[in-house]
């Protein structure tokens, strides 16, 4: 039986900005994602049965058809029925290090990683862009999982273009264990308060795109320019999860007052993060922090940025 092992790394938003609203309900956005070294290992192996079968070593990932990993797996059989039929379904197992519910992707990079394992698998051949195009059927994140790095993400966040690595910053990231953040919520609760700021004419977006993908955030990336970086962080979803949960702003702000180059929640959070020059430095800030929010459900890690979204495992 084929295997392979794949490891599946987290991401952050530097920049999420909502423009307005999407004939398909979506919102019509703008972000800047970045992959970091924080990742999840999938074990892939073709089983010679037509049943997917999926295992998690966290209690609160399912391990039914609702996992992303799971339909990932679904929607490659239903799209190539020959190399099912040929190779037989597969055993999923997921190795979580990414905190579940954090706004991180971690669900997102799992499914991406099976739509490349069942590539290698079933000896597909596709192209990238080709994975990415699945991806997109299945959530708006998935697509950028696939390729990773740093990207520009347009649409609802499945239209990407590459910006120059950024391979350089530490990244402290903090969540409370036993909190969570719905994404569709947060979302509904941004058209609720700010749908009359939404922009409306189709050349009003277009526009706005233009005036960030040559804006003062894809310049200074461009530059690596760090400390702008840090400068220009920018979240919208910040001002409807940050009143509702003080918890996340208190974490932001304990992160504010450490020589951070820059601190936000990444996504719908509730995953705070500060940007640093030097591992010595992330150290220092995360020590600070959790000695300032001595809290025993605090959990705060320590990783770097990377420059792709999957890796094949040796061994």
């Amino acid at each position: 039986m084929r295997s392979y092992s794949l490891i599946a790394f987290a991401k952050i938003n530097l920049y999420l900005e909502i423009l307005g609203d999407r004939p398909d309900g979506y919102h019509e956005l703008v972000m800047v994602m970045q992959s970091v070294d924080l990742a999840d290992r999938i074990d892939l192996r073709a089983n010679g049965t037509d049943t997917i079968r999926i295992y998690c070593n966290h209690p609160q990932v399912p391990n039914d058809n609702t996992n992303l990993a799971y339909q990932a797996a679904e929607l490659m059989s239903q799209q190539f029925s020959d190399a099912f039929a040929r190779y037989g379904a597969v055993d999923i197992a997921i190795h979580k290090q990414i905190p579940v519910g954090a706004g991180l992707a971690g669900g997102s990079a799992n499914a991406a990683a099976v739509l490349v394992g069942l590539d290698m698998i079933w000896k597909l051949g596709l192209t990238q862009s080709e994975i990415q195009e699945l991806a997109a059927q299945l959530g708006s994140d998935i697509p950028f999982c696939v390729s990773g790095g740093t990207a520009l993400a347009t649409g609802r966040g499945e239209k990407l273009a590459t910006l120059p690595d950024l391979d350089h910053l530490y990244v402290v990231l903090a969540k409370y264990r036993g909190l969570w953040v719905a994404t569709p919520w947060a979302y509904k609760m941004y058209r609720q308060i700010f749908s009359e700021s939404y922009l409306r004419d189709p050349d009003d977006l277009e526009s706005r795109l233009r005036q960030v993908h040559s804006g003062p955030m894809i310049a200074a990336i461009a530059q690596r320019d760090s400390r702008q970086i840090g400068q220009l962080l920018h979240n919208d979803l910040e001002k409807v999860v940050l009143p509702e949960y003080p918890k996340v702003a208190r974490l932001r702000e304990a992160f504010q007052r450490t020589a951070t180059l820059g601190t936000m929640m990444s996504g719908s959070g509730p995953t705070v993060f500060a940007l640093a020059e030097s591992q010595a430095q992330a150290q220092q800030i995360k020590e600070q922090v959790g000695h300032a929010i001595a809290d025993p459900d605090l959990e705060l890690w320590v990783t770097k940025f990377n420059q792709c979204g999957l890796q094949v495992a040796e061994g």
